[in-house]
């Protein structure tokens, strides 16, 4: 457990928390292994920190990765909105985001269709021989 008397060598993650952007989530990783939080944490904003991107660039792909079906972050989501509205991001072009990241969730059906058929199949090829088996 992280040594609160000691002086925090955590930058990363002591600006998240500071700025409203922490992940609660992450409060027990940080209190388990709090040098481990700061390197997952530092490895996810340096895309941004880098500036290769800019700002409305990097709030599009921070909303499709909250929103995405792995992930499922609803405050990540608002925040992440709300920042794109304030640089200007319109309404449609977040709307693009959400319905191509929704497309993800689509994979679930892809797999489990074909097999929910085929189950079916089996299942009323089942009945059909007791059935005859009871004649």
């Amino acid at each position: 457990m992280h040594d609160r008397s000691t002086p925090s060598r955590t930058p990363v993650t002591d600006h998240l928390r500071t700025t409203g952007a922490w992940n609660s989530a992450w409060d027990s990783f940080a209190e388990l292994d709090p040098a481990w939080t700061e390197k997952f944490v530092e490895a996810g904003a340096t895309p941004f920190a880098r500036g290769v991107l800019d700002q409305k660039t990097w709030e599009l792909i921070a909303i499709a990765v909250d929103a995405s079906c792995t992930h499922l972050y609803a405050p990540g989501v608002r925040r992440h909105i709300r920042a794109a509205l304030e640089l200007g991001v319109t309404k449609e072009e977040i709307l693009a985001v959400l319905q191509a990241v929704s497309a993800l969730g689509i994979h679930s059906m892809s797999l489990g269709a074909p097999i929910l058929v085929e189950e079916l199949a089996a299942q009323t090829a089942q009945l059909g021989n007791t059935q005859a088996s009871n004649i």
